[in-house]
């Protein structure tokens, strides 16, 4: 069975993902479009259930290999964001299927609060404000995993410190001399270098709201 799962771990992930998304989009059909208010909650316990099974992949996969593989950390990934922002993100999708519905069904499904929560995104400096901390948000865990990852790789505390005061092994190009980075394996070192480049952009796009904040009307 374990062979089997290992050989087939991507296409499991994939298929694990497709129906974390449709069971989310049952929920609010079932919710809201059938007024099924118990049976709903089926799906999100159903999402959860996903969710654990996709974190029982990755340390499955880690116990059966005893590396750290790309693929892992694409899982943790998606586990982390489910976990964090991703709560907000369903929050924000709910009120947009309630909305959708609810003019299907013409009748209104949206709270006072939720109307204002909506109004309130439409504004150029909330908006700002909101991309200003999800962006220092993205900074610390960008930080903290770096800093673990460091010393897990560094293999000494000595080691680890010697990184930070010596910079000179961010200067190379390529991952042959990964041997004289913090990074344990080429994977993680360019799992690395790809968060980096996400991040610089991210955090980029994130403050052009505060500095350019007419392009939020947008």
């Amino acid at each position: 069975m374990m062979d089997t799962m290992f050989a087939y771990q991507v296409e499991i992930f994939v298929i694990v993902e497709v129906l974390s998304a449709v069971s989310l989009l049952l929920f609010g059909v079932i919710r809201y479009f059938f007024d099924k208010r118990r049976l709903s909650l089926l799906f999100i316990l159903f999402f959860i259930v996903l969710l654990v099974l996709e974190a029982i992949l990755a340390i499955l996969i880690y116990q059966e290999t005893g590396e750290i593989s790309t693929f892992q950390i694409v899982i943790t990934v998606f586990v982390i964001y489910a976990c964090t922002f991703g709560i907000f993100d369903f929050m924000k999708l709910d009120r947009w299927m309630r909305g959708k519905i609810g003019e299907w069904r013409d009748v209104q499904l949206l709270t006072d609060k939720d109307i204002a929560i909506m109004n309130r995104q439409k504004d150029p400096r909330y908006v700002a404000k909101k991309y200003r901390w999800s962006s220092i948000a993205h900074l610390i865990v960008f930080v903290v995993v770096q800093i673990g990852i460091w010393i897990y790789g560094s293999g000494s505390i000595d080691q680890f410190l010697r990184y930070i005061t010596d910079l000179s092994w961010m200067s190379m190009e390529g991952t042959e001399n990964v041997a004289k980075t913090p990074y344990p394996n080429e994977i993680i070192y360019g799992f690395s270098q790809l968060w980096l480049l996400i991040f610089i952009i991210d955090f980029i796009y994130s403050w052009s709201y505060t500095i350019f904040p007419s392009h939020s009307k947008g």
